[in-house]
């Protein structure tokens, strides 16, 4: 009885066996030129082409290919009639090693423009308080020590930002995971809880009070919220669902922090943003200078926000530079 064994892939091995551990591969001898050699197979069919390429000859091509198999320890080619073809196991392992090659050559790159002054490209994804009390000074750090670092940031809600950092149009995030994803993809490291507060204009009748207002006397006002399922919408929904008062009425829904700035000034409207937003607006020599903190006799605790990367994909060097300045910060005013 011949027994057929089932279909291997490199994609599928688990990594937390004694084989192929975190660092299997390598401790078995796996070097960075076999990988140069299986892509170089992969691309010319012929190991006197892949011996070329790597400038070594073709017996030599030979043995380290040799090597791969023991290493690997599963065929990864097969000869036909005009030089050699990959097996399936061969092609899973190019696939890999042409990605990590691409990464090298990448990273090689952006160190050289750091170097040379040029800098590099990071794009980042941040919820508002976060991106104002964090983002900005590791900015600022970033165009005193490397000025050609261009820095792209979009301000936008969790849901949208976790997204978009799966579709790789972000090297990292400071946000929070959605309910609705999966939070296996993503390596979370918390590093900050976001307070809230409400805003209202200058000349609001409730800041004429002596005591702070409580839920009963602000529900009845117009509010500005965050679209419906977002985190502070739903925070400031909850406190008011815990102690029975009914949630308010008149709302306008909005993600634009300039748009709510601009209903607060000119009605009686009340708006829930992040403290450290708050207290920029209300420090402004402008119109929104008319944002005022309303005295509440409550607590707005929003869930702690991250730093978030996807996982097994690394941070370019200009982004790591960054990441880890705002990682410094937030660890910096922890402290303070």
């Amino acid at each position: 009885m011949t027994i057929i064994p089932e279909p291997f892939s490199l994609e599928h091995v688990d990594i937390n066996s004694d084989n192929f551990g975190d660092d299997g591969l390598l401790r078995a001898g796996l070097k960075l030129n076999h990988l140069r050699m299986i892509v170089a197979i992969e691309d010319s069919g012929q190991i006197s082409a892949a011996a070329e390429v790597l400038n070594i000859s073709q017996p030599a091509a030979s043995r380290m290919l040799s090597d791969m198999e023991s290493i690997m320890k599963t065929p990864l080619y097969e000869r036909v009639a005009r030089g050699v073809v990959l097996t399936t196991f061969g092609e899973a392992l190019a696939r890999r090693a042409r990605k990590i090659l691409l990464e090298l050559r990448e990273a090689s790159r952006e160190i050289g423009e750091l170097k040379s002054g040029k800098g590099g490209s990071v794009f980042i994804g941040a919820v508002t308080a976060p991106a104002m009390s964090l983002v900005v000074p590791a900015i600022n750090t970033v165009r005193k020590t490397f000025p050609g670092i261009e820095v792209n940031i979009q301000v936008e809600t969790s849901n949208v930002l976790a997204r978009e950092l799966l579709a790789a149009r972000h090297d990292f995030i400071i946000s929070r995971i959605p309910d609705d994803l999966n939070p296996r993809p993503f390596q979370v490291r918390e590093i900050g809880v976001e307070k809230a507060c409400l805003i209202v204009r200058s000349r609001h009748p409730l800041l004429k009070k002596r005591s702070p207002s409580s839920l009963s006397e602000i529900k009845d006002y117009d509010w500005v919220f965050q679209p419906p399922g977002t985190l502070l919408r739903r925070t400031i929904e909850d406190i008011f669902l815990s102690r029975a008062v009914p949630l308010p009425e008149n709302v306008v829904n909005t993600s634009s922090l300039l748009l709510t700035c601009a209903i607060i000034c000119e009605t009686d409207a009340i708006a829930p943003v992040a403290v450290d937003v708050a207290q920029f607006l209300a420090s402004q020599s402008s119109k929104a200078s008319e944002v005022r903190i309303l005295p509440i006799d409550f607590e707005i605790n929003v869930k702690p926000y991250s730093l978030i990367t996807v996982r097994e994909r690394a941070l370019p060097p200009s982004a790591r530079l960054l990441y880890d300045l705002i990682l410094a910060e937030s660890v910096r005013q922890a402290a303070v």
